[in-house]
């Protein structure tokens, strides 16, 4: 029997991912969690064979999870289900040892045919995400404008960016402009999560 973690913090689809693998003669659910910090805890105690996590939950995300159990449970493999999966996401996902990503729009038979290849140590990326991962388009901001955004990523202040990369408040403001006009956005924060999933930073 295949082991099987479910974590997603929507309780409709989780319910029914467990209820339609629960169907399968070669899988079984030991637990259902409602987000990430949950997630690592009970797959810390009940090491499950795979744990099929939502990539955006509360706590921590699934890539978040799936990092964290890398370093603690080298059996338990992670395959992380997203409905926005840019190619950053899944540059991140692969650097922390997730061995499967697909869209959240497979079928839970796709599902559970993807469970088994990862339970036999195969791995699986959905063609769709590989694709657009392969087609990305490339980042229009300079590499002092990512600068920028990486030491911003947190909301830090405009004099926290500077003293951390060493410029004039006037200068990292003159930066974020920039960046704000040629990614087409209104808010910092809102840049960053472009770059974030274009995989630019």
């Amino acid at each position: 029997m295949i082991r099987v973690l479910i974590a997603d913090d929507e309780a409709m689809i989780r319910s029914a991912v467990a209820a339609l693998l629960s169907l399968e003669d070669d899988i079984e659910v030991v637990a259902e969690c409602a987000d990430g910090a949950q997630a690592v805890v009970m797959a810390e105690k009940l090491k499950p064979d795979i744990c099929l996590l939502d990539l955006e939950m509360p706590e921590l995300d699934g890539v978040q999870v799936a990092d964290r159990l890398s370093g603690t449970l080298a059996a338990t493999r992670c395959v992380v289900v997203t409905r926005h999966a840019g190619p950053g996401v899944l540059r991140r996902a692969l650097a922390s040892g997730v061995a499967g990503f697909l869209p959240k729009s497979r079928s839970a038979n796709e599902v559970a045919e993807v469970i088994r290849r990862v339970a036999a140590d195969a791995r699986y990326v959905d063609p769709e995400v590989a694709a657009d991962a392969l087609s990305e388009e490339r980042s229009p901001l300079t590499e002092r404008e990512l600068d920028v955004l990486r030491a911003g990523r947190r909301g830090e202040s405009t004099s926290q960016i500077a003293r951390a990369l060493g410029l004039a408040p006037g200068t990292v403001r003159n930066y974020i402009s920039a960046i704000l006009a040629k990614l087409n956005v209104a808010t910092r924060q809102q840049a960053v999560l472009l770059a974030e999933e274009r995989g630019w930073i």
